[in-house]
């Protein structure tokens, strides 16, 4: 089964990423902090992980260019989850080295299709 970090500071953000991605038949681990998160990807390399980019402490940003600096995990496909849209914070997000970027609001079949994506090169 296909795994799925999601770290999300927002707890309704954090349940509703998880029911979308479980209801997709996905294997759903959540963190509420961009350090957890990290943590956790390290006792268990996911096949895919989601990320908050404003959280308290680690950013989203941070905690992508950390993944992307581990060889461990430096192939684990990111998807940044934001609700910053404007084409800078896009680009930061690729520099930080994101595969893909999903700006808040989202519907849940287009969270679903990315991830989906994302995790087709990794196990397809």
């Amino acid at each position: 089964m296909t795994s799925v970090l999601v770290i999300d500071d927002d707890p309704t953000v954090l349940e509703i990423v998880e029911t979308v991605l479980r209801s997709g038949g996905l294997d759903v681990d959540t963190r509420s902090t961009g350090r957890d998160g990290l943590v956790a990807a390290h006792e268990r390399v996911p096949d895919c992980a989601v990320l908050d980019v404003s959280m308290p402490g680690m950013t989203g940003l941070e905690v992508c260019r950390a993944l992307r600096d581990d060889v461990e995990t430096a192939d684990v496909p990111i998807l940044l989850l934001t609700g910053r849209g404007q084409w800078l914070d896009v680009a930061s997000g690729f520099d930080a080295g994101a595969d893909d970027y999903l700006v808040k609001p989202f519907t849940a079949q287009d969270l679903l299709t990315r991830v989906e994506a994302l995790t087709m090169t990794v196990t397809g």
